[in-house]
């Protein structure tokens, strides 16, 4: 089978090309794309290569390179041996940005019908934002500050405000993003550098400083700040990951004020559920899924562009070039006739 995929083939390079799609092995399904959600922060990293030698996005990120790991659609087929999907079935894939993917039956979560396929597709971003808040151990009544306000900013700041936390502190520089997280949470919002934030914090907690700080900007910058808001005994979760690690540093009073640096990556996240882990990446993006069908968290109103993957150029020179303008950007991969135009050489620099 052919099917339409997105590539990087170098630094700010892309193309849409016809790719080959196999039948379903054991313990696999075919699944049709119909929506894929375009994880802004780790996709434009990849397309512009903006992370140092020697890193793990190094290690991972080698052209042709194939983007996304977010994408809903309706199972087609199914090998012999999967007996809990069926055609017809709408799933999360951990996928590339592709009209037809392979994936494994076991890891494919099923869709309520109380959520939509656009919604669906902010599951992979959701359970990531889930493992760092649960890696955070927010209880009732703490002050809980996010720094940066983009995808997985709002996910936390909603999960912060199911938790309990006496503030919901958001810290950005751009007041779309602010007014945003407002609106799902946010007791709080600080348009302005981190470097900045400190004396506002203060104010707000009449000095005590936050509990929690969750990093999520994935720029190197942030750290030694974002430690400056703790109060003594107080945990940093850093959930994005930065492409330039040696310039992270630590500030003077780290070990006097025994604070707790902790990171959060999905690759440690268990596939499956055990009883000594019984949160698998599975579980999370269910319990995701149920939060939004109880209008408990909202992400319809997060989504701000839509392109069809024909205009894959457009879109990413919108989140390199003008990103503050957008959040959720979706590719709308419906009504797409089967790739026969398509050649390897259909590409665009961004």
């Amino acid at each position: 089978m052919k099917a339409l995929g997105i590539v990087f083939t170098g630094k700010n390079q892309l193309e849409r090309r016809t790719l080959d799609v196999a039948d379903p092995g054991p313990g696999q399904v075919l699944v049709r794309a119909t929506a894929s959600l375009i994880s802004t922060g780790t996709e434009c990293i990849c397309l512009q290569r903006n992370f140092a030698p020697g890193t793990n996005w190094e290690k991972w990120v080698h052209y042709p390179f194939y983007p996304g790991y977010s994408m809903v659609g309706r199972v087609l087929k199914t090998a012999p041996d999967v007996d809990n999907l069926k055609p017809g079935d709408r799933v999360l894939c951990e996928a590339s940005h592709a009209q037809y993917v392979l994936s494994s039956a076991r890891h494919a979560v099923p869709i309520p019908d109380s959520v939509s396929d656009e919604e669906a597709t902010w599951g992979k971003l959701a359970y990531i934002t889930q493992h760092g808040f649960r890696r955070g151990q927010v209880k009732l009544g703490e002050v809980v500050v996010i720094v940066g306000a983009g995808l997985l900013g709002q996910l936390v700041t909603q999960y912060a405000a199911l938790s309990g936390a006496a503030e919901v502190i958001v810290i950005d520089t751009v007041p779309g993003r602010l007014a945003m997280a407002a609106a799902h949470g946010a007791t709080h919002t600080l348009c302005k550098p981190i470097e900045q934030a400190e004396t506002d914090l203060k104010t707000i907690t009449g000095k005590a400083m936050a509990d929690v700080v969750f990093d999520v900007t994935g720029h190197w910058s942030v750290l030694p700040h974002a430690l400056g808001l703790l109060r003594r005994f107080g945990r940093l979760v850093i959930v994005g990951d930065t492409g330039e690690p040696e310039k992270q540093h630590l500030i003077h009073n780290v070990l006097g004020r025994d604070l707790t640096i902790m990171g959060a990556h999905d690759v440690n996240t268990p596939m499956d559920t055990t009883d000594f882990a019984p949160w698998s990446q599975g579980q999370m993006t269910s319990l995701f899924y149920r939060y939004l069908g109880q209008g408990r968290m909202r992400v319809r109103d997060l989504m701000t562009h839509t392109f069809s993957p024909h205009d894959a150029a457009q879109a990413y020179e919108l989140l390199t070039q003008r990103r503050s303008e957008a959040m959720g950007v979706i590719f709308n991969w419906r009504n797409l006739q089967d790739p026969g135009s398509v050649s390897p050489g259909d590409g665009a620099g961004v």
